[in-house]
């Protein structure tokens, strides 16, 4: 096609301009937002076949969490060339470094993206211990989950497991040369179940908190269950409440009946919410140190 006929089919509506030189047609195009910053990043990565989808491109293609509130479509995309590569354009952000074979797999469509650990170490090297657990934690579970046909809970609190995951974020570490996420690695942990909890897990660290167990099996006469946070020395369970956990009436009604029948075997609860421990971590930290009676 003549650069006049893709410009026409443009002004038509039939083709969509993704790039500088890169187009879909218009019934491809996705309405909504991420699926829009996918399809963008693919682009990028077509328009540059050395490179591969990275940072918070990777992240949205493989669904890796976010440490706050901006989610990674929101973001510019971004793509990792070889070192000594150079890219056509800079209409986004191009990052240069080293890209073993072993760092790179393929998205559902056959486009090239770092991979969950060395997605999860690009984008935590430059933030504090609370916010890099949220990605190390989020990686972590991934590379377990991929060791199973099907995960189940116990499979993320394996030990061959979580090892080999902490392996795998080291070295994408060193690779890159993130030194300072070391105590960040050694604290990652795949059994937490939401960036709430791995956020919370990082401030209780800062703070000097005793370290709690995660999803630990409490079990009762009428049930088990899978406290967020538990110190079984102080007798009390933490909790970080979101909306996520309560579906409907009937989860708010499980979930009262759950807290009651814990008190009723000598129980006590803290609880806070996800929006508490990113905008107000010390206030949260204060509360669990008075429950904690430290």
């Amino acid at each position: 096609m003549t650069d006049h006929m893709l410009r026409s089919r443009v002004l038509s509506g039939a083709l969509v301009a993704v790039r500088q030189g890169v187009f879909v047609r218009a019934d491809a195009w996705p309405e909504d937002a991420a699926g829009q910053a996918i399809l963008r990043a693919r682009a990028e990565q077509a328009a540059n076949p050395e490179g591969v989808m990275s940072h918070q491109s990777a992240a949205l293609v493989l669904g890796l969490p976010a440490p706050g509130f901006l989610r990674w479509h929101e973001l510019p995309v971004a793509i990792t060339l070889p070192a000594g590569h150079s890219s056509r354009t800079r209409s986004t952000v191009h990052h240069v470094g080293p890209l073993p074979g072993h760092h790179v797999v393929l998205d559902g469509e056959g486009y090239r993206t770092t991979t969950a650990a060395r997605t999860a170490v690009d984008l935590a090297a430059r933030l504090d211990l609370p916010e890099a657990l949220v990605l190390l934690d989020g990686a972590a579970r991934m590379i377990c989950a991929a060791y199973v046909s099907t995960p189940r809970r116990r499979d993320y609190t394996a030990g061959a497991y979580i090892t080999a995951a902490r392996d795998l974020l080291s070295e994408a570490a060193r690779t890159v040369r993130a030194s300072g996420l070391h105590e960040a690695v050694a604290a990652t942990l795949p059994c937490r179940e939401s960036p709430a909890e791995s956020l919370s897990a990082g401030h209780m660290i800062r703070a000097g908190i005793p370290t709690p167990s995660f999803q630990a099996m409490v079990r009762t006469a009428k049930g088990t269950y899978f406290p967020d946070f538990l110190w079984k020395k102080a007798g009390l369970i933490g909790e970080c409440d979101g909306a996520v956990k309560y579906t409907g009436p009937a989860a708010v009604v499980a979930e009262k009946e759950r807290e009651q029948d814990l008190r009723d075997n000598g129980w006590r609860f803290v609880r806070w919410l996800p929006k508490e421990v990113m905008l107000e971590p010390a206030l949260v930290m204060a509360r669990i140190v008075r429950a904690l009676g430290l």
